[in-house]
């Protein structure tokens, strides 16, 4: 951890680099950046009015690059923040909270830095009665992805980090683009976020091959197998009836049966609508658009043929049967999409049934209403000024934005 906390601007520095791409469609440093955005429009009549609150401000230590926030199965007393380097902090749901206490600490096997680091956790959906839960993170020394399983022996208070069961592993072909969220759908089933495997305009191809996991979103039943099973049915994965690809990729040529939908770059933050079941995934642009996908099985989603709904490779004349974003938006308004949740609160009534997501360069909040067509224009919320790198969701339906920099803000009625 003090790694991190002396390389924080580096860090940050390389995430909002290697988000984008620059104008020769290169990731990493040495990319300009996108020019600065022009103000955006005032928000249309009827736009939903928030502000944001933060909350939690006494926590100490204050959460050091947060990427999740969540809470357990029915349990509304207690918060966890994820942090990159590796540490899993739970405190009070008591916004006067100021102690944190560990959940789960394996800083020693995670490979952090940039886009690397640990990027997910799933409780089990009936924990602590099952005392599973899962993270997925990029291990030490070269950065694999794992998803793993750590179990808890004192009723959910913590996780054993010594007993580690590891699930997945994926070889990265670069340092970037990992991806790494993880979450239960409403099936019990878990689902896994894999970007291409790094560097610039997919150069492996790995988004379009589907004997790779790079680049998918991942479905498998984790209480039906050991390691685990393929769901093959209601919908099934498309390709269930294939040998398994534990170790990342095929060994038989055939298309990995992990996977429920393909054509992702790098899905930053998904989640599940609570009242329709609906997967939606924010997916990081190259050079030009950020979109937003309603994800479901068997779908593709266009890279690198099309990022977003434009050609990319080649810049015209692509495959166009990919499937199109429900919205997007351009180097106007922002370079990394941050995924959020559809709002289903009650503390901001006129947010009920939009689609919030952020951008983590320029820090807008946007959102859409959950029932658009494909390629809905965003509408832009908020200026909030903050590194949004996630968004969590309470119990009850609130919506958080976890900044980047170690705060958390709830969003509210704009007074």
């Amino acid at each position: 951890m003090g790694k991190l906390r002396l390389t924080g601007c580096i860090t940050l520095l390389a995430l909002l680099l290697s988000a984008c791409g620059g104008s020769s469609g290169g990731d990493g440093p040495g990319v300009s950046p996108p020019p600065p955005a022009p103000p955006p429009p005032p928000p249309p009549t009827g736009t939903p009015q928030i502000a944001l609150q933060q909350v939690f401000a006494g926590l100490s230590p204050a959460p050091v690059a947060p990427v999740s926030l969540q809470q357990a199965p029915g349990d509304a007393t207690r918060w966890f923040v994820v942090e990159q380097a590796g540490v899993i902090r739970a405190f009070a749901n008591d916004d006067g909270a100021t102690a944190t206490q560990s959940f789960l600490d394996i800083t020693d096997l995670v490979r952090s830095g940039g886009e690397r680091g640990l990027l997910g956790m799933a409780f089990h959906p009936d924990f602590p009665n099952t005392p599973d839960v899962f993270v997925s993170y990029t291990r030490e020394p070269d950065g694999t992805s794992h998803l793993s399983r750590f179990s808890s022996t004192d009723g959910g208070v913590t996780l054993d980090d010594i007993a580690e069961e590891v699930i997945l592993s994926v070889p990265q072909d670069f340092a970037n683009h990992n991806g790494g969220n993880i979450a239960f759908g409403p099936d019990g089933y878990l689902y896994i976020g894999f970007g291409d495997g790094g560097d610039a305009g997919d150069p492996l191809e790995r988004a379009q091959d589907n004997t790779h996991l790079l680049g998918t979103m991942v479905r498998i039943d984790v209480d039906g197998g050991s390691p685990y099973a393929i769901p093959a049915a209601d919908p099934g994965n498309p390709f269930a009836a294939n040998q398994t690809c534990p170790q990342g990729f095929t060994v038989g040529g055939e298309n990995c049966p992990e996977i429920f939908a393909w054509g992702l770059r790098n899905p930053w933050r998904f989640s599940f609508d609570r009242q329709t079941g609906q997967l939606w995934a924010g997916d990081v642009g190259q050079n030009s658009w950020e979109e937003i996908d309603i994800v479901t099985a068997g779908g593709d989603y266009g890279w690198d043929d099309r990022e977003g709904a434009h050609c990319f490779e080649p810049p015209s004349g692509c495959d166009t049967d990919s499937i199109d974003p429900v919205t997007e938006y351009g180097r106007n308004l922002g370079a990394s999409v941050t995924g959020g949740y559809v709002y289903r609160g009650s503390a901001v009534p006129d947010l009920v049934g939009w689609y919030v997501f952020g951008d983590f360069v320029t820090g807008r909040l946007f959102a859409i209403p959950a029932d658009s067509a494909a390629g809905t224009p965003p509408e832009v919320l908020l200026e909030t000024g903050l590194g949004i790198a996630a968004f969590g969701e309470s119990g009850d339906g609130e919506l958080f934005v976890v900044n980047y920099g170690g705060s958390i803000h709830q969003v509210v009625t704009s007074p």
